[in-house]
């Protein structure tokens, strides 16, 4: 008779992006370009009811973000995002949904539940940091 037991593996895999795909419950609570979103109709980036950035990891960059835009985000999200890490070549590594990761709120404490940020001209978080909390899985 022979038994079987489940092992947990640690690999460590790098990271180069997080793509997030962030459902909005309130568009008005973003500025673009200095004005009150309230549609969510000026925001870059949006996909149906979500807002998904792709953020280059070492630099706060969100690709795609049009040149001369400004954005100041204070989205609430609670549990409704999907927030992917991903290879250079955007292969996911790792995702997670649920609440939002402080990652994405370099411009204040979301609490989980708000992506708070600010965006240059040149697509620029303002005060981006790295903290993968919450992507890492916990050893039993």
């Amino acid at each position: 008779m022979t038994f079987t037991i489940e092992l947990t593996q640690v690999v460590s895999k790098e990271v180069k992006y997080l793509k997030a795909e962030c459902g909005v419950r309130y568009w008005e609570d973003g500025e673009v370009n200095g004005k009150t979103d309230d549609e969510g109709t000026l925001i870059p980036l949006r996909v149906n009811d979500a807002w998904c950035p792709t953020i280059d990891l070492t630099t706060g960059v969100i690709e795609n973000w049009p040149e001369g835009t400004t954005a100041d985000v204070h989205y609430k999200v609670c549990d409704d995002g999907v927030y992917k890490l991903l290879d250079a070549e955007k292969n996911v590594v790792r995702s997670i949904s649920g609440y939002v990761p402080k990652i994405m709120s370099p411009g204040g404490s979301g609490y989980g539940d708000y992506v708070i940020m600010t965006v240059g001209t040149d697509g620029q978080i303002v005060g981006w940091r790295v903290d993968l909390d919450g992507f890492e899985e916990e050893a039993e």
